[in-house]
This record gives C-alpha cells, sequence and structure tokens, in this order.
C-alpha cells in the first residue's frame, strides 16, 4: 500500500496571522524525498501575481489650479450630525446682494436628525446661493459663496471644481430656467383632477391649507418643481382661478366618492427614521416584556416634592430617576452590542424621545445617575425646549445607552417601541390610569401605570430583562428609596 507523506507545509508566517487567503498554498503532500522546488517556485500552487502589461502607463494631466479671487469665501454644505451624508435647505434667511457678518444665520438646514440654523463664519455679501430652498446635497457640496462686491463668482465656481478653464453653470442655469419658464407660459395648467402628482414642503402645505389656496395652481421653484414656502406667500390667484372658484365648489359638494391624494417629498430626518428604526427591527431580535406599577406613592411624593418653592418635577422625571439608578443594578442592559463583542457602558445616559413637527428626535441626559430628581426635569426641560425650537446641537443628541419613550401624555396605556441603536433596550412609558385595583383582600379604586421593556435578545437575556423591570418597579412604588 503507497502511502503518500506530508513533505512541505507553507504558511505566510511573517504576516503573524493564522487566517489565509482563498487558495494560499496550504500543504503538498507526495512520495517522501520527491523535488517539490518547482512547484513552491513557479508551479500551478504559486502564488498568483498580476500580469503586467507591456503598454507603457499613461498619466493624467495634471488638472492646473484656478486661483480663487482674493477675499471670497466658499461657504459648503456642512456635516451637522455624525450619521449625515446629505442637507436640504429648508429656508434661506438672507439672499443674494444682502451683507452677511460673521455669525449672522445664513439658512435652516434639514439633516437626517433634525432642522438646525447654519451660521456664516464669514463677513462680506452673499454673492451666490448654490442650492435653493427645497434642495438636497451632499456633504461639501458648494452651498453659497461670500465676498466682495463685484468678485467674479464663475472664477471661484471653477476654483471649486478645479477645472482648466471657469464655466459659467449659472448662466446655462439660468436659460434652462427661462426655457422652463417660456414653456410653462405657453402650456395651460392641468387641474388636480387629472391625477398630476404634486410634490409640496409640508410647511408650504400647511399655509396652503390655511390659505384655501389650490397647490396644483402654484408653480414650484424648489428642487423638481417641488413647491415650497415662499412660492405658496408669494401665489396670486388668477382671475380664471378667483372666477372659476365657486363653480369647483359646488362641483366638489355634489361629486360623491372622489378619489384624491397628495405626494409629499420625505424630508432628511423622515428618511433616517425610515432607515434606522427599519435597521434596529430587522437587525435586532426584539422581546418585550410589560409589568404593572402602583403608582399612589409616586403621586403622592410628586405633591410633596413640588411644594418645594421653585421646583418641579413630572412623572417621567420621576421614571428617568429609577431607569438610571436601575441601570446601576443591572448593568447588562446598558450594553451595546458591535459584533465580536459587547460594549459594557458604565455611564449613564438616557435617551429621551421627544415629538417635534414632521418626526421625532432623541435628545441625551447624559451622566443620569449623578443628577437628583430636580437636575434631571431642568435639563429635560431645556433639551425638550431647544428640540421643538430646532436648537438642539448634534453633540446633545448623541451617546446614549438607553432610551424612554412616553406617550401617557395621549392617554395611551401601553405599546412597544423599536430599539433606539446601538442601544440594547428601550421602555415604553404609558398613562397613569385610575382603576379598580385589589389590596389587602379588597377592591378599591388605585392608580397605576405600564411599562414595556423591549430587549435585544443578543445582549439582553429575557430573565435579565424581567430582572430590570422588578427594580424599577420597586423603586417607583416606593420613590423614597431613590433618595436612599
Amino acid at each position: 500500500m503507497n502511502l503518500f507523506t506530508l513533505v512541505h507545509c507553507f504558511i505566510l508566517v511573517y504576516k503573524k496571522e493564522k487566517r489565509q487567503k482563498v487558495d494560499t498554498l496550504l500543504a503538498i503532500v507526495g512520495k517522501e524525498g520527491e523535488d517539490i522546488s518547482a512547484l513552491i517556485g513557479g508551479g500551478s500552487f504559486a502564488p498568483k501575481t498580476e500580469e503586467t502589461k507591456s503598454e507603457p502607463e499613461t498619466t493624467p494631466a495634471p488638472v492646473a489650479n484656478i486661483a480663487k479671487p482674493e477675499g471670497a469665501e466658499i461657504v459648503t454644505m456642512p456635516r451637522l450630525s455624525d450619521t449625515m451624508t446629505e442637507g436640504t435647505v429648508a429656508t434661506w434667511l438672507k439672499k443674494v446682494g444682502d451683507e452677511v457678518s460673521e455669525g449672522d444665520i445664513l439658512a435652516e438646514i434639514e439633516t437626517d436628525k433634525a432642522t438646525m440654523e447654519f451660521e456664516s463664519f464669514y463677513s462680506g455679501t452673499l454673492l451666490y446661493i448654490g442650492i435653493e430652498e427645497g434642495g438636497s446635497a451632499p456633504i461639501d457640496a458648494v452651498l453659497a459663496i461670500i465676498g466682495k462686491k463685484g468678485t467674479d463668482v464663475d472664477a471661484v465656481l471653477a476654483h471649486a471644481k478645479g477645472e482648466n478653464t471657469p464655466q459659467a453653470p449659472k448662466p446655462t442655469e439660468n436659460k434652462s430656467a427661462e426655457k422652463t419658464e417660456a414653456i410653462a407660459k405657453e402650456t395651460p395648467k392641468t387641474s388636480n383632477n387629472q391625477n398630476e402628482r404634486i410634490f409640496v414642503s409640508p410647511l408650504a402645505k400647511k399655509i396652503a391649507e390655511e390659505k384655501g389656496i389650490n397647490l396644483s395652481e402654484v408653480q414650484g421653484s424648489g428642487e423638481n418643481g417641488r413647491i415650497i414656502k415662499k412660492d405658496v406667500e408669494n401665489f396670486v390667484p388668477s382671475a380664471k382661478t378667483s372666477a372659476s372658484a365657486p363653480t369647483q365648489s359646488a362641483s366638489m359638494v355634489t361629486t360623491f366618492g372622489e378619489e384624491s391624494s397628495d405626494e409629499v417629498k420625505n424630508s432628511q430626518m423622515r428618511k433616517t427614521i425610515a432607515k434606522r428604526l427599519s435597521e434596529s427591527k430587522f437587525t435586532a431580535p426584539h422581546y418585550y416584556l410589560s409589568i404593572e406599577i402602583d403608582m399612589e406613592n409616586a403621586i403622592a411624593s410628586r405633591t410633596q416634592i413640588n411644594n418645594l418653592p421653585e421646583t418641579k418635577v413630572s412623572f417621567n422625571d420621576l421614571v428617568l430617576k429609577a431607569c438610571a439608578m436601575a441601570l446601576k443594578k443591572h448593568p447588562q442592559v446598558n450594553t451595546s452590542w458591535k459584533g465580536d463583542v459587547t460594549v459594557y457602558n458604565k455611564h449613564i445616559h438616557l435617551g429621551v424621545a421627544v415629538a417635534v413637527e414632521d418626526g421625532l428626535v432623541v435628545p441625551v441626559l447624559k451622566f443620569a445617575d449623578q443628577l437628583s430628581l430636580s437636575q434631571i426635569g431642568g435639563q429635560v426641560k431645556d433639551l425638550a425646549g431647544k428640540a421643538r425650537n430646532k436648537k438642539l446641537t448634534p453633540a446633545e443628541m448623541e451617546g446614549s445607552t438607553f432610551t424612554i419613550s412616553n406617550l401617557g401624555m395621549f392617554g395611551i396605556e401601553s405599546f412597544t417601541s423599536i430599539i433606539n441603536q446601538p442601544n440594547s433596550a428601550i421602555l415604553s412609558v404609558g398613562a397613569i390610569i385610575e382603576k379598580p385595583v385589589v389590596k389587602n383582600g379588597q377592591i378599591v379604586i388605585g392608580n397605576t401605570m405600564k411599562l414595556t421593556l423591549a430587549c435585544d435578545h443578543r445582549t439582553v437575556d429575557g430573565a435579565t430583562g424581567a430582572q430590570f423591570l422588578q427594580t424599577l418597579k420597586a423603586f417607583l412604588e416606593n420613590p423614597v428609596t431613590m433618595l436612599a
């Protein structure tokens, strides 16, 4: 019986790695004493090298740098959050020709998280606007040009693009726009009854509804003909439209069962909410645990606390305090899943979901376990106000380790939430409900609140989540223990 002998083993030791690429030579099997140098040196198992072409390499000609006119400053689309890839100009607060000082608010920019004010870092005249209201562009795209009056804008744009010769895209755009306007004037507008699509910003739609303006009559000046705020504000109904209004109104009253709809372009925030929550729902294996809390002692404690001068604490503040203390006792819930490792966060940063116009933001209450009830109440009130006034900074929306969502103020008794990754859990807080309960064998009127915990099963097991809720229940049913 002929046996082959393992005569050579080839491992790329110098890489100091255990893993090797597919098709790397692992071993040669043959007869003892057999010459294997040909196989190692250049045989069929030799490491493959890319073929080199005999054709001379061609190097692209260097692009000449075009000097930027003196005093001109290029303003680009800023990165206003760590996950932002593009931004949408919601509103310009300055127009071409306006004087701008350092610190002036140039525009409101809609990011993937919120709509934020963008201030100028330069002083001068606003010479050029590169992205109109409603338009979107990636990070670092030319947003505007600020400089001295009379500056050659085309030269600045050419410098920004690194072209050999200055190009003048603006006149071309103007010509194109003029042609479009001419065609629009020649072509009669069709009514919305013909099911034409209308792209309109939420704010413009709201204003149009308040003023009773038919959006099919409004010419949009935003991206792809999108109707924006100024289009509605500047709209003047034609005599024909005004005269035919009663007829249209009568027609709408007499017509029964007519179908209609509007299409509204999704904002950056809406797209990001859809993307992140979809990723969370379909990536993290969610499970849900619910518990009912007797809130009698919490109600009494809150009343006593709020009787103190200059102290106002909400029930949500009590929940936040209880969560911070419970997370210290159950560090497994204060974790993040990162592929090969689970990150145990030693700090406790609570994300607080806040509803805003056209979306949801989650400002972060940092080091919540080190804050008193009154400090928690003050900071949450401040963050919620900033969120609704679009004043939150990216730093105030980053770094949460656990999230709380409260819909109790809307009378919702219980609900489930999608985990705000990279958190491992999110707590849903329902309303305090007055109902009959059993105490000491007697049926009495009590006040209860339901909490639902959504957990990522990759990091938090069912027993761990249940123990966390038990600790939370103990704190809320006996608030004095949170002061110990």
